[in-house]
């Protein structure tokens, strides 16, 4: 299903005009919203009959019109853009309902947020695809704390070799009982398997579309 690009900023849009629900996706920090993965992503829930809009921060869009790399804006940046961009989809798809998320950093971002929009702007459940849950190599540095307080549906898709949080290290941390974990076998931070495991990146990335698609369906 080709991809729109929408007047207000940018962002991608993929999908139905009657889903029962959009998916407001927010890219990783290095990556931008067309890159494989979140197209990947985007294009397989559009097939399953969700409405997918992929927008940037303000860095990225910089780095794009410029040509040249920048680095992430601030949290308070970030938060509000996706705020701005919940705004947004709001406005336009009043009776539509609403599901946030992202990629790595963007999925972060919408965690941090979804139990406020939850209670204001009513969005129904937030989607990460490889949580960062701390900085590689620096397990100590734990980005969790708001996850064992999460009010709101949550579903994190995470590579079992994520460098960003391996499975035997999350399995130890304390969650919301609200937040679900989905593991990709040998995946990393992008889902990509080892060799050695007979898997493709591909079979990897549809599983982790079947996993958002069944969250999805079970938040409404």
């Amino acid at each position: 299903m080709k991809a729109e690009i929408a007047t207000n900023g940018p962002r991608l849009i993929d999908g139905p005009l009657e889903a029962p629900a959009s998916v407001l996706l927010a890219h990783g920090a290095g990556a931008p919203m067309d890159s494989p993965f979140m197209a990947a992503i985007a294009g397989g829930l559009a097939e399953r009959g969700w409405r997918v809009v992929r927008f940037e921060f303000p860095y990225m869009a910089r780095s794009r019109e410029t040509g040249r790399q920048h680095g992430p804006d601030r949290m308070a940046v970030l938060q509000e853009t996706f705020r701005e961009q919940v705004r947004i989809e709001r406005a336009a798809n009043p009776e539509r309902h609403l599901v946030i998320g992202g990629k790595s950093m963007g999925g972060r971002v919408a965690s941090l947020l979804v139990d406020g929009l939850a209670a204001n702007d009513g969005v129904r459940g937030c989607l990460c695809l490889g949580y960062p849950f701390h900085p590689p190599g620096k397990p100590l540095q734990l980005r969790t704390e708001h996850l064992a307080a999460l009010q709101t549906p949550t579903l994190i898709v995470q590579g079992e070799r994520d460098s960003f949080g391996k499975r035997q290290e999350v399995e130890s941390y304390t969650l919301s009982s609200q937040v679900q974990l989905q593991w990709i076998p040998c995946g990393d931070h992008s889902f990509k398997p080892t060799r050695s495991s007979g898997l493709s990146e591909e079979q990897n990335l549809a599983a982790a579309v079947a996993y958002s698609h069944g969250f999805l369906g079970e938040l409404l």
